[in-house]
């Protein structure tokens, strides 16, 4: 009898371990931040991935002139190096803008041709965490991407990197908080 009840103790025991298992956690070392030198910054609580999830507040500036762009991005570095056999991006979060996910992909920046008018989709707003999954075909180029950038189309081996970008103006700036729970690549 007390052998029948300690197995039932140690099966709900695992059962539990097992549902905490499968939980889909963010890696803290494939996230990171980055602001522009000119006083946009990062507000954040505590850590920025904290119980497997991202949480972080952004205030940017607006631009200071027309060769000093301001900026804020939330970065994930995907942990292969490239979306060589990724076909979506399924991403649970809440944003009070809408959001920008951009494919840092090498052909249009700083080792490319210096453009930075990578691939990107926004995403609504929410005040409510929401899952969204988006086909890299879904992806374009931004309307401000000059003539002299060549496009040479998504090319996944050379995209190392997602950004998360509230979609503030250059020419107000504001605040944007940001909370990713899950991000799968399909």
């Amino acid at each position: 009898m007390v052998f029948r009840g300690l197995a039932w103790l140690v099966g709900i025991t695992l059962s539990g371990c097992v549902n905490v298992a499968h939980t889909e956690h963010l890696i803290a070392e494939d996230w990171r931040y980055a602001t522009d030198p000119h006083g946009s910054k990062v507000i954040l609580s505590g850590p920025l991935v904290e119980n497997g999830q991202v949480g972080i507040e952004f205030f940017r500036v607006p631009r200071v002139d027309k060769k000093n762009n301001s900026w804020v991005e939330l970065i994930y570095d995907l942990p292969n190096g490239s979306l060589a056999d990724v076909k979506a991006i399924s991403l649970t979060y809440k944003s009070d803008k809408p959001l920008i996910i951009k494919l840092s992909q090498k052909d249009y920046g700083g080792q490319g041709d210096k453009s930075y008018a990578h691939y990107q989709i926004k995403l609504p707003q929410t005040g409510i965490v929401i899952s969204k999954t988006v086909s890299l075909e879904s992806f374009s180029r931004p309307g401000w991407t000059p003539m002299w950038s060549s496009d040479k189309g998504v090319i996944k081996e050379n995209i190392n990197a997602l950004y998360f970008v509230p979609d503030l103006t250059d020419k107000q700036g504001g605040a944007a908080r940001l909370f990713i729970k899950t991000l799968t690549l399909l």
